[in-house]
């Protein structure tokens, strides 16, 4: 919500804003077109918050950890420093 120069809550598309924040995360989580808002069609604070919001949540998806491999990857992994110990023991030493 903003406050005018009296002090007084802005309101737009005959919903305040603090409302509206209010029902973001509902919104978010069911995937819902926030462009079809009624109130973001009127009002630039809500919709730059919610550009922010959308591109934080883009980002975020960039700081997921990656996969682990699959087990298959580590036991290749291990059979090949197997054989490569099994290979430089079999060496003979000077």
């Amino acid at each position: 919500m903003s406050i005018g120069k009296n002090n007084q809550a802005m309101m737009t598309s005959e919903q305040p804003c603090a409302e509206f924040q209010e029902q973001l995360p509902d919104l978010f989580e069911s995937g819902a077109n926030l462009a079809e808002q009624e109130h973001l069609k009127t009002c630039e604070q809500c919709s730059a918050l919610v550009r922010d919001l959308e591109y934080i949540a883009q980002q975020a998806k960039l700081l997921l950890p990656i996969h682990d491999p699959s087990p298959a990857v580590w036991e290749n992994i291990q059979t090949s420093l197997s054989s490569d110990k099994q290979s430089s023991d079999s060496r003979p030493t000077k």
